[in-house]
């Protein structure tokens, strides 16, 4: 078993046989175009395709609506795979996932999964998450989008941001608020058909890094949704939101772990090759001290990881867990990054080379789905009510 391979023991013959299967993939059809999909912002979707077709796309959704019935451990691997290859092509899988699929498969009504459901988890369809807006990330309960009532129907205005899969997407988890002045208790959830008449996208935004994933703003004026579109109930979309983001969490934190352990990956192969005053640099003390503080954050950032995992598996609580995973492996990412560009010396500040986009990559894993601020929050929180 290599470093690469973390855990193995405690993990089931069927899990191991997943992971296996998304290392070869990512290692033969990821990673070969992970230079490419960076440099030109090339969304592959002849990836994602072929990532529906091995299920993946619906890791953790019942096969009677097209998923695979992996277990969140099973997930989390597979995404920690994709991302050690190309971390664009795994927010790509996590955000249609864990913030658009379950949720409809948490609160949706039968209609909705047949209509909404299937096709996301099978990958014909794309989804995203619509809750960050331009006056509110953090603070998502004060948010302004608004979601008018009238009769069986609802009238949204407003401007949603930083719409991960946003410029692809097909169908989308909207968050708007019946009454401005609730707070959370106004936040409504929908979920909804993004080709509909009122809907536009922004452009593609222009970002330091994951540059295949795309992100753009959705912009509703007078968009009528029925209320067969209301996902879950009227004004408890707050805790559909917190939920939703508590399962991502575990997501992103595998999306890290995968990050870091391909800085690692490179800068230990960089090692071995580059020579300084007759030696190669592995040989060297200071670097060989940067190796085993890179491969204890990624060890420890994927056993936190799974653990948080697991315990969603087990149906316990795990809202902490998944804050300690995402806080920790972000970090990780970006020390790991940080090292291995150090590692590479001149060659990593350079595009050639693959360390420095690890570094651009990492970078995000500190803030969407929550912030590390915001994850002392939770954690803090959550050891107070315990």
């Amino acid at each position: 078993m290599s470093w690469e391979d973390g855990i193995s023991f405690g993990l089931s013959e069927e899990v191991i046989a997943v992971r296996e299967t998304a290392r070869k993939f990512a290692l033969d059809e990821v990673l070969p175009l992970a230079g490419k999909i960076d440099q030109e912002h090339w969304f592959p979707s002849e990836i994602v395709k072929k990532l529906g077709n091995l299920g993946f796309m619906g890791a953790c959704i019942p096969s009677k609506y097209n998923g695979s019935e992996l277990s969140q451990v099973a997930y989390c691997l597979i995404i920690e795979e994709l991302a050690a290859a190309c971390a664009s092509t795994s927010i790509i899988v996590s955000a249609h996932h864990s913030l658009c699929s379950i949720p409809i498969l948490d609160y949706g009504t039968e209609d909705q999964k047949e209509r909404f459901l299937k096709p996301l988890a099978s990958g014909e369809k794309l989804g995203c998450f619509a809750l960050s807006e331009p006056g509110s990330g953090s603070d998502a309960a004060s948010m302004t989008c608004k979601a008018e009532k009238k009769g069986d129907r609802f009238i949204i205005n407003g401007t949603k941001n930083w719409i991960t899969n946003g410029p692809q997407a097909n169908t989308a988890v909207l968050f708007a608020t019946i009454d401005t002045t609730a707070g959370h208790k106004g936040v409504t959830a929908f979920v909804h058909d993004l080709n509909m008449p009122g809907i536009s996208r922004g452009k593609s935004e222009d970002k330091l890094g994951i540059r295949g994933s795309g992100t753009c703003s959705l912009t509703y004026d007078n968009v009528e949704l029925r209320a067969e579109n209301v996902l879950g109930e009227v004004g408890r979309g707050f805790k559909v939101a917190m939920t939703t983001l508590n399962g991502g969490r575990t997501g992103v934190a595998a999306q890290a772990v995968g990050i870091a352990r391909a800085a690692l990956r490179d800068a230990l192969q960089y090692s071995k090759e580059r020579k300084a005053f007759g030696r190669v640099i592995n040989e060297f003390q200071s670097i060989q001290n940067y190796l085993a503080e890179m491969v204890n954050q990624v060890d420890a950032a994927r056993y936190l990881t799974i653990s948080a995992a697991a315990k969603k598996d087990a149906g316990l609580e795990y809202a902490r867990e998944a804050a300690q995973a995402k806080l920790f492996a972000s970090e990780a990412a970006m020390f790991c990054a940080n090292k291995g560009i150090q590692i590479h010396g001149g060659y990593g500040y350079v595009t050639e080379y693959p360390a420095e986009r690890h570094l651009r990559d990492a970078k995000i894993t500190e803030i969407y789905e929550g912030t590390s601020e915001i994850q002392k929050f939770v954690i803090a929180s959550n050891l107070v009510k315990e």
